[in-house]
């Protein structure tokens, strides 16, 4: 039914908030990185030119370009993805160069410890891992090919081990970081959703609760038209605690249940039901007036009577009573419901199970 999907939707919502919050923490990590290395890569960049290292200076002074770039379209354009992969891959191409080159006296390959954690926080932790992989393979290659295929920087093996040695400890540490940063993250989302459904939602039945309810009739009678009337439902089980004296709390407790099931089954798509407490019923119908209230009553009402409750292996017959409300401008939520309880109590007084008032048609 509609109510399951209005539920489910609703908790989606809420924990689309929260991936919405993780989306924008990551849009302004890409834009910090990305100022970063534009001033750090432009700052070595004078350095290189000032060693009259020309070839340093334009790997670096491109690269400071790059991030300029990605940080533009980040908060100006708002192209996260692209500017995340912009910053990831140009990045690696600038390590590359540094272990091949060897950078500024053979300390260029200590710039690489920043890949793992970088990697692993844009690309998340599978994309993360496998660049990582790819990244520690490359950099093999380009630091122990031997010199008389092609020329590189020469590092002692002590150094390129020891640095290999390092680099995998610290991406061991980020994987670790990054593993558990997710874990706490999906944790959250899931701890968000419930306690997101167990502000709206009533534990027991699953129908929306008194606050949410109360939150749905502000709604609309804020967004009230004459054009768009909408009605109450108060409902009451007749003799509920016959039922809990006779068969004890628990069963009279999953008659809540049952019973709000058939609720759900024979409502329209558009209309709520909440529990507003205790064995009493909040329907909220949407675009109808009193006339068709009525109706939607008793097509409910007398579903319920002619279900056969199961309790301690025992089918047993309920009915309800039901007070009918349409709302007019100017009353509040407190006078809507007060006047769909003096007849609910008008339809308990003239013996139960029926739906007051009954229209003239």
């Amino acid at each position: 039914m509609m109510s399951n999907q209005k539920r489910i939707i609703s908790i989606d919502n809420s924990s689309s908030k929260l991936e919405s919050f993780g989306e924008l923490q990551q849009t302004r990590v890409i834009a910090l990185f990305s100022l970063v290395g534009m001033s750090i890569t432009f700052a070595m960049a004078l350095f290189a030119i000032n060693d009259n290292n020309f070839i340093l200076f334009l790997a670096l002074g491109l690269s400071s370009v790059i991030y300029a770039a990605a940080y533009y379209l980040v908060k100006q354009k708002k192209h996260v993805k692209l500017s995340s992969y912009i910053v990831i891959y140009s990045l690696y191409v600038l390590m590359f160069y540094l272990v091949y080159s060897g950078g500024v006296a053979l300390t260029g390959p200590l710039w690489i410890f920043i890949v793992p954690p970088v990697s692993l926080y844009i690309h998340g932790f599978k994309r993360g891992l496998i660049n990582i992989f790819i990244f520690i393979v490359i950099s093999c290659l380009i630091m122990f090919w031997p010199q008389n295929i092609y020329t590189h920087a020469v590092y002692p093996t002590e150094f390129k081990l020891r640095l290999l040695y390092s680099f995998l400890t610290i991406s061991f540490l980020s994987v670790l970081y990054e593993f558990s940063r997710n874990e706490l993250y999906n944790n959250a989302l899931v701890l968000n959703a419930k306690l997101h459904h167990l502000a709206h939602f009533d534990e027991l039945t699953g129908l929306h609760n008194r606050r949410n309810a109360q939150g749905i009739l502000n709604q609309y009678i804020s967004a009230a038209d004459v054009s768009a009337p909408f009605s109450v439902l108060l409902c009451d089980i007749d003799y509920f605690k016959q039922v809990n004296d006779k068969y004890g709390h628990n069963a009279g407790d999953k008659l809540l249940v049952d019973i709000g099931k058939v609720f759900n089954n024979n409502l329209r798509d558009f209309d709520y039901v909440a529990r507003w407490g205790g064995e009493e019923f909040l329907f909220i119908l949407t675009d109808t007036d009193k006339i068709k209230a009525f109706d939607v009553a008793e097509r409910v009402r007398c579903a319920v009577s002619q279900h056969l409750f199961s309790l301690d292996e025992e089918d047993i017959s309920v009915t309800i009573s039901i007070g009918i409300e349409e709302y007019h401008s100017q009353l509040t939520i407190d006078q809507l419901i007060n006047y769909a309880d003096k007849h609910l109590y008008e339809a308990k007084r003239l013996g139960r199970n029926r739906s007051i008032p009954v229209p003239k048609y």
